[in-house]
């Protein structure tokens, strides 16, 4: 799965910063189901069939239903120059099936060292 572009963003009364991805293919539930191997995924029925969020505290968000092309990415603007590489990982690194995270785990440990030092001087 890869992200094409970015279809629109803005800055949000939160602080955060919005981007709406537009995939070469529609996000699945089995997309969510990976991302739990780095934040906490949600299905939110009452917000439609299909509709989940994935959230790494103090990096971003994501947000979107199976089956469409697009997702919201909400990142945390004072890291986002540090976390939005990682987005375009998660995505890239995606296929369906067996899955080794291992590279992409080391890469979250190193980015996380980065992040909090920026965000709490640790």
């Amino acid at each position: 799965m890869r992200i094409v572009r970015s279809v629109r963003h803005k800055l949000c009364a939160d602080g955060s910063f919005m981007k709406e991805f537009l995939l070469d293919t529609p996000v699945t539930k089995e997309f969510f189901a990976y991302l739990g191997a780095f934040g906490q995924v949600e299905a939110l029925p009452n917000l439609g069939e299909g509709f989940y969020k994935f959230e790494k505290p103090d990096w971003f968000s994501i947000k979107g239903f199976a089956g469409d092309t697009t997702v919201e990415v909400r990142f945390k603007k004072e890291v986002m120059d540090l976390t939005v590489d990682f987005v375009y990982s998660l995505f890239s690194t995606y296929h369906e099936g067996k899955i080794d995270s291992s590279v992409l785990k080391r890469r979250e440990e190193a980015i996380g060292v980065k992040v909090r030092k920026h965000l709490y001087g640790t």
